[in-house]
């Protein structure tokens, strides 16, 4: 996983619980990488499940929702540093349509090594539409935050759902319904 992944998780809790709490998750978790993270480098996902499992035990709140919380952080923070992977898209569902095919074509020429989940979609209604999501990893909490933070972006109302298809939460369906 990349290190901007790992960076911007530290940034955040370092934000909403102090830069005490994050010396903490260092310490108690003791990550392969010492817990210094530069943005280009690539560490061991299992860093990140760490740390939160650890938030989770210090803050009472469901790891789940944590992951979810840092997913709307990164929407957050992705569409100041790239703005031209949203400013491209008229609405969250264009948006979410160039994600593989666009977005992520854009992010392996920045970082060749990167393994992002793969995305597709179909399309239901003009009100309906589903996201399907698969990674190695089991990051679809991540992937719910990011499309929940890219509505806020947008500006547009929807009820997102989703459906596990696998128990390691690796393969996600979204559902998306508009609301307005």
């Amino acid at each position: 996983m990349k290190g901007i992944v790992f960076r911007e998780f530290t940034e955040m809790v370092e934000s909403q619980f102090g830069e005490e709490m994050v010396d903490d998750l260092i310490e108690t978790t003791q990550p392969q990488s010492g817990g210094s993270y530069t943005t280009v480098g690539t560490y061991d996902h299992r860093e990140l499940v760490a740390m939160v499992g650890v938030l989770s035990e210090r803050t009472g709140i469901a790891g789940d929702a944590l992951v979810r919380q840092f997913g709307k952080h990164l929407a957050d923070v992705f569409s100041k540093k790239f703005p031209a992977f949203f400013d491209d898209c008229p609405n969250i569902i264009e948006f979410l349509k160039k994600i593989d095919n666009h977005i992520h074509v854009e992010v392996k020429k920045l970082y060749p090594d990167a393994e992002l989940p793969k995305f597709s979609y179909v399309e239901r209604s003009d009100q309906e539409f589903e996201l399907i999501y698969e990674s190695q990893r089991n990051f679809a909490d991540l992937a719910h935050g990011l499309i929940e933070g890219c509505a806020a972006y947008f500006n547009e109302d929807f009820l997102i759902s989703r459906e596990n298809m696998t128990n390691e939460n690796n393969i996600a369906i979204f559902k998306l319904r508009r609301l307005d």
